[in-house]
């Protein structure tokens, strides 16, 4: 953590440089690179003490993002319980407002939560979540009519973050890999095969000269748990 908590005090000068805040990816998988036995059913992976290190990176990070897939899934606090630091701000990727107004988030949570969505969702619903507390961010969609992943990381930066944490769930890690949006990779690697599904899905043509790769790698073992981290590069 000392290490990558160097890393995360320059980000506020990366913010500057580039516009955009510097991104940290986070998740557990499996020895096989599951994260769940089955698509949308939660797994828990992280032993005590590679959770505890989780925790310990969010409150490292001004703001922490996952899909609202992981949202509908897990219902999650996305709040700092396992460590000591101040609480990020959650952002949700939700190109279509699914959001349920009735969310943990919208309920519990110290920071109302931004919810990132395409220019053309529906109005209603963004009022119903605006009335409970919520700050939507209208933004460009991709060609699969989906958020705009690099127009959110500019309106984040633009609004004064210079740290994100990206937690999952699959198709947000796969698309922040595929997009080049990824600076930084903290892998946890439980010691279980669990044959379902998977974290990483196509990132493109099959070159595996591009192929995202951590350098340099360093590795931590915690209990059972194997922790990869490094700088992301092609």
């Amino acid at each position: 953590m000392e290490e990558i908590e160097a890393l995360l005090s320059q980000a506020a000068d990366f913010q500057q440089a580039t516009g955009r805040p510097f991104v940290t990816l986070s998740y557990a998988q499996s020895l096989d690179g599951c994260i769940a036995a089955r698509r949308g059913q939660p797994l828990a992976l992280s032993g005590p003490q590679s959770l505890a290190m989780t925790h310990r990176l969010r409150a490292a990070h001004q703001a922490i993002l996952v899909g609202i897939g992981t949202l509908l899934a897990d219902d999650p606090q996305l709040t700092v319980r396992l460590a000591e630091g101040p609480q990020p701000q959650p952002v949700i990727v939700d190109s279509h407002l699914r959001f349920p107004p009735e969310a943990r988030l919208l309920r519990n949570h110290p920071r109302s939560p931004w919810i990132a969505t395409r220019q053309g969702a529906d109005p209603v619903r963004q009022q119903t979540l605006e009335g409970r507390g919520a700050r939507i961010l209208r933004l460009p969609a991709n060609a699969a009519s989906q958020v705009c992943l690099a127009a959110l990381l500019e309106e984040l930066g633009a609004s004064g973050i210079t740290s994100l944490m990206v937690e999952g769930g699959a198709g947000v890690i796969t698309s922040f890999l595929r997009e080049g949006l990824v600076d930084l990779l903290v892998l946890t690697i439980s010691p279980v095969l669990v044959g379902g599904f998977h974290a990483v899905s196509r990132l493109g043509e099959p070159d595996t000269a591009h192929f995202p790769r951590l350098s340099p790698v360093h590795c931590k073992q915690l209990d059972e748990d194997v922790i990869l981290w490094g700088k992301l590069a092609e």
